[in-house]
């Protein structure tokens, strides 16, 4: 386990961090982020119970963890945010979620831990309709995008404009054990074509979310499993794959409603 952060931008004032060496053993490789921008700060898709005390403790060298200013969930996994009751209780962060989920995610807090401070979980958290919307973060702003059925219901994304990098949470994730930036398209397609076959819900919300990015024009779309697509050439090549990808209900029939 490497707790050690890659920095992905840095101009001084607003800095972009990667931690991508936390999970070992039985979890999947996961990538989690830190944004800075002057004395505020996002922490996203932060994790569960395995990632919480490295991530933690890593965090902490870079700025002081009790003023934490948000948690970024792009969704409801376990790997995303099930940590979200540590992160109430130890720091005084909001959470940014979708409001499909913001109803369901105080299931994994306590309500004393909000107490004692004279909030509820409700209200330590921001919950982004359906077209998104976006987050003042320090001088600037990050954009909640929306990513709906990719692979979540309620599923987001989160745009840095000072960096230009795109958090694609499950989008462009590959099964593989490091994040270093993607080389040779064709050869890391086989780490990420299963994955996204199933757990994407199909080709029209792939192509729609396709059509958003590329007007986006960001400089890296970096997946929370995985490695990053880093540069034009790379992006393109993702895009134009996945604006074609059969995938989730294109590829279901009869045989995958049968009883056993």
């Amino acid at each position: 386990m490497n707790s050690s952060a890659r920095v992905l931008f840095d101009n001084g004032p607003h800095k972009v961090l990667c931690f991508d060496q936390l999970v070992t053993g039985d979890g999947v490789q996961s990538n989690q982020f830190l944004i800075i921008d002057h004395d505020e700060h996002a922490l996203l898709d932060p994790g569960g119970d395995l990632t919480y005390m490295p991530l933690s403790m890593a965090v902490s060298r870079h700025i002081p963890l009790r003023d934490l200013t948000y948690v970024f969930a792009s969704h409801q996994d376990p790997d995303i945010i099930a940590s979200l009751d540590k992160w109430f209780l130890h720091t005084r962060c909001r959470v940014v979620c979708s409001k499909l989920w913001a109803r369901f995610l105080p299931h994994l807090s306590a309500g004393f831990l909000t107490r004692n401070e004279g909030t509820s979980t409700t209200e330590r958290m921001i919950a982004v309709p359906d077209r998104g919307q976006n987050i003042p973060l320090g001088q600037t702003v990050i954009k909640a995008l929306p990513a709906h059925f990719l692979h979540s219901v309620g599923n987001l994304q989160f745009f840095d404009p000072i960096s230009g990098i795109l958090f694609s949470g499950d989008m462009g994730a590959s099964m593989v054990d490091d994040a270093e930036p993607v080389q040779d398209f064709s050869v890391h397609l086989a780490t990420m074509e299963g994955f996204h076959r199933r757990y994407m819900a199909g080709n029209k919300a792939c192509r729609l979310w396709a059509n958003m990015i590329r007007t986006l024009k960001p400089t890296m779309i970096v997946p929370q499993h995985g490695r990053p697509f880093v540069g034009p050439v790379m992006i393109a090549a993702f895009l134009d794959w996945i604006s074609q990808l059969q995938c989730g209900l294109d590829l279901l029939d009869q045989d995958d409603y049968r009883i056993p």
